[in-house]
């Protein structure tokens, strides 16, 4: 019994779209390369560990099958917007309901000067990853995402907003609709979410994220601080934001420690407290 094999040479070429041959879940397909004599094959092999080489050492991806091809100097450029990008998927997973049946993503400012390919695929990496609880890499997304029946739309927008370069996205599930917002703070670049739906918010993005939806009103803030530091959980970073004075509110922590189940317990028994998330970046 054969368990795995790898061809690049086929009798009638190129391969059949209806061959068996692309059914087998064990055999790898390759194109035929045409290296025929010792110098040629020795070349192709020098060519594809310079290529990973290249990937490795400086971020150049190029001649990929199944990956947008980067220079150097584009890869640099778009670094920042993947991980950005990924933690922005995550986050709209947790915040979104299940059933997720499209994704808008849209590219303003300096983004819209990118690639948009592979800042797309971080998204959905992230979102698939966070939603489905599986393991997703950047090769395997968007066919992942076509599988489970999720529409992805990529816009670039000439929208003139606060912030040089962004970008934002937007799920639906059914009539519900959840959004999350991105830039950069600085000449370092210092990731940010900047929105959560209609709410102007100022988060970072790492770690431990605490979110709550809250009535806005005083002393909420403090014994949302008391409660938590009754239980331990130190908090390194807030961000509030409200939709008018008296209104709905959003609390937005960094915390040092998942909160234990009674911390939770304690602060949802306040009737001005709506709906608590945490998110692990």
């Amino acid at each position: 019994k054969i368990a795995g094999a790898a061809l690049d040479v086929y009798e009638s070429e190129p391969l059949a779209k209806d061959s068996p041959l692309r059914d087998c879940p064990n055999l790898i397909l390759t194109p035929h390369l045409g290296a025929s004599t010792v110098e040629a094959q020795d070349n192709v092999g020098l060519e594809v560990a310079q290529g990973i080489s290249d990937y490795l050492l400086h971020g150049s991806l190029m001649n990929s099958i199944n990956m947008p091809s980067l220079d150097a100097q584009t890869s640099a450029k778009v670094q920042p917007y993947l991980r950005l990008g990924e933690k922005m998927g995550v986050l709209l997973a947790k915040l979104g309901q299940v059933g997720t049946e499209r994704l808008a993503i849209t590219y303003g400012g300096l983004a819209t000067e990118l690639p948009g390919d592979p800042i797309a695929r971080s998204i959905i990496k992230g979102f698939l990853g966070a939603a489905e609880g599986e393991e997703v890499n950047l090769v395997n997304v968007r066919s992942m995402a076509k599988e489970r029946g999720l529409v992805v739309e990529e816009i670039k927008s000439t929208q003139q907003v606060d912030f040089r370069e962004w970008l934002h996205i937007r799920a639906w599930a059914g009539e519900e609709k959840v959004s999350v917002a991105g830039s950069f703070f600085g000449l370092a670049q210092h990731p940010r979410i900047v929105r959560l739906n209609s709410q102007p918010v100022e988060i970072v993005p790492d770690g431990i994220l605490f979110m709550m939806t809250n009535k806005d009103r005083p002393g909420i803030v403090g014994h949302l601080g008391t409660v938590l530091g009754n239980h331990g959980v130190n908090i390194a970073n807030m961000s509030l934001g409200r939709d008018l004075e008296g209104g709905q509110a959003l609390t937005a922590l960094n915390i040092d420690s998942i909160p234990p189940a009674e911390c939770l317990a304690e602060l949802e028994a306040d009737p001005d407290i709506g709906t608590i998330r945490i998110v692990q970046f």
